[in-house]
């Protein structure tokens, strides 16, 4: 899952921070996780999974913050978007923000995640497969 043009490159609200991604796109998923809610003030976050190594940022450094004792969420010090998510029990995999992505209609979304803790009311890709960290 990749446009045909690449590098695949994004970047921050106030454009600080830019990136770009070398390699193709693993795959796409809308995330229902309240950490995700609340880190992005969203009620869902749409995440394109790349491989780290094909990460760059290209202009600005982004800020980092430990989300929890495994997870590090990167944004923009200066505007506030939220561009990656890390999480050291995937440690070759990097969750991309793909509202920040210059091109995001090029990644749809192909399934959700932490759907257990989705917002009822949420119409969201209805046809779409689902994950729950319980199983359900």
């Amino acid at each position: 899952m990749t446009p045909s043009a690449t590098p695949i490159t994004g970047g921050c609200l106030c454009g600080q921070v830019r990136y770009a991604i070398t390699g193709p796109a693993l795959q796409t998923a809308h995330c229902h996780c309240t950490m995700c809610r609340r880190a992005s003030g969203a009620l869902a976050v749409t995440f394109t999974v790349v491989n780290w190594a094909d990460f760059r940022c290209t202009q600005g450094e982004p800020a980092v913050y430990h989300s929890s004792s495994h997870a590090e969420r990167r944004f923009c010090a200066n505007c506030g978007s939220q561009l990656t998510f890390w999480d050291q029990k995937r440690p070759d995999s990097l969750d991309v923000n793909t509202g920040t992505l210059d091109h995001p209609e090029a990644f749809p979304a192909q399934k959700h995640v932490w759907t257990e803790t989705r917002v009822a009311w949420l119409e969201l890709d209805p046809g779409l497969p689902g994950w729950n960290p319980s199983g359900e």
